[in-house]
């Protein structure tokens, strides 16, 4: 009897041990995110999102295309030019959508959409957008929130149901890495060039 007390007993303890961890970490992390900058938030999302997947072009390696650091959320690499499509690839019963050796330039039913430099370039980025522009952008699926369609693979509807504040980390983040100078093709609409 007196083993299956101190069997009950350690395990009460270590019960006990386990609950005052977890009260531990969870304070810890509520004070983390109390702490934690917008641009910090941001930088997570857009990690978490995978935006480098699309908008950050790629180096080949013997383990397939790592992200392009010294680019990075640049979008499709201006000198990367306009891929073309080979016949019969696209059709309504077999592939819908292929993508580049980058991953930032996909063609489908659409055209050819390129993702776009992200970084706070004045000229080729998203450095003279405002933040409403962002988030009326990732909410409207339009360009700048007012102008072209944004076109898929852009998860914007997705995105777009984030909340204001995590939009604006995201926004606060992107204006927080290095511009690139680095112009995207523009979008085209209607079917890809045939190779």
């Amino acid at each position: 009897m007196s083993k299956m007390l101190s069997g009950r007993a350690r395990a009460t303890a270590t019960g006990l041990i386990l609950l005052a961890i977890a009260v531990f970490l969870a304070f810890c992390n509520d004070n983390q995110a109390a702490t934690q900058t917008p641009v910090m938030r941001g930088e997570y999302l857009v990690t978490a999102g995978g935006c480098a997947d699309c908008h950050s072009p790629k180096n080949m390696t013997d383990k397939g295309p790592v992200e392009d650091i010294s680019r990075h959320l640049a979008g499709h690499p201006a000198e990367a030019g306009i891929p073309t499509v080979p016949d019969n690839v696209l059709s309504p019963d077999g592939w819908i959508a292929m993508t580049n050796i980058h991953s930032t330039a996909w063609a489908g039913p659409w055209g050819i959409s390129f993702a776009p430099n992200i970084t706070p370039d004045l000229k080729t980025g998203i450095g003279n957008w405002t933040v409403d522009e962002f988030i009326n952008a990732m909410h409207n699926g339009k360009h700048q929130g007012y102008g072209r369609p944004i076109l898929p693979p852009m998860p914007w509807a997705a995105i777009g149901k984030l909340t204001d504040e995590d939009l604006r980390a995201v926004f606060a983040y992107l204006q927080s890495i290095p511009p690139v100078n680095n112009k995207a093709p523009d979008w085209i609409i209607g079917p890809p060039p045939k190779s």
